[in-house]
């Protein structure tokens, strides 16, 4: 999530959900060092993998058709322990890289340009999608959003950039499906970055991250 130009944004959508209190949310457990971690290039600058264990005529936006069971809710205090206990934000802000003998260390101009500007923290709406038998998400595309973050001593205004999938679930646990797809787009002016159609697997406690906004690319969820 990168700091935005202070600017209104006539097309934002109000919300007619009820505001609900946030749950009571688990401890996390013990974590690796976030030396011990690594960030696994998918595609270059585009799709990104913190694995759970270190190993050495389309649709416009909203438009998708989507079945499945989602809860929503705005916790800003979640959204800042998934940052900062995770040992994500080590990863995305390069405090937390290994220096192994022949590894590249990402300098901060590169961050910047991969991220989309200086990160700072996690969209506080958090959303939890649950998928039965022959539920899905249709191809789709993730917007951006420019909202501010309550840090401090002041405020931050951001845009969001990227999309940040954490697994639940998988083979291993008795799930069958819910991959998550990347296509080739063909979309008029937009850049295709795939070749072919790209299948991300689950695995309980991983992350993945895609980027959003203007160069998202065609996603969906199969189940």
């Amino acid at each position: 999530m990168a700091p935005g130009k202070k600017h209104s944004n006539p097309k934002a959508k109000i919300s007619s959900e009820p505001a609900q209190p946030p749950p009571n949310w688990p401890i996390f457990k013990p974590l690796l060092p976030a030396s011990d971690l690594s960030l696994e290039t998918v595609v270059d600058s585009q799709i990104i993998e913190l694995p759970l264990t270190t190993t050495p005529g389309k649709p416009k936006k909203d438009e998708a058709l989507r079945v499945n069971d989602r809860f929503q809710v705005t916790d800003e205090a979640f959204a800042n322990r998934l940052w900062i206990e995770t040992g994500l934000r080590e990863l995305i802000c390069g405090n937390g890289e290994s220096e192994d003998e022949g590894e590249e260390v990402m300098g901060e101009g590169e961050r910047k340009e991969l991220w989309g500007g200086e990160p700072v923290g996690l969209n506080p709406k958090i959303r939890i999608y649950r998928y039965s038998k022959g539920q899905f998400f249709g191809q789709h595309y993730d917007e951006s959003n420019v909202m501010t973050l309550n840090t401090k001593p002041t405020s931050t205004p951001v845009k969001t950039t990227w999309t940040i999938l954490l697994y639940l679930t998988s083979p291993a646990t008795g799930c069958q499906g819910g991959e998550t797809v990347f296509y080739p787009d063909d979309l008029p002016g937009k850049k295709n970055v795939l070749e072919k159609e790209i299948v991300i697997g689950l695995e309980t406690g991983m992350l993945l991250l895609h980027k959003h906004g203007n160069e998202c690319m065609l996603v969906s969820i199969l189940v």
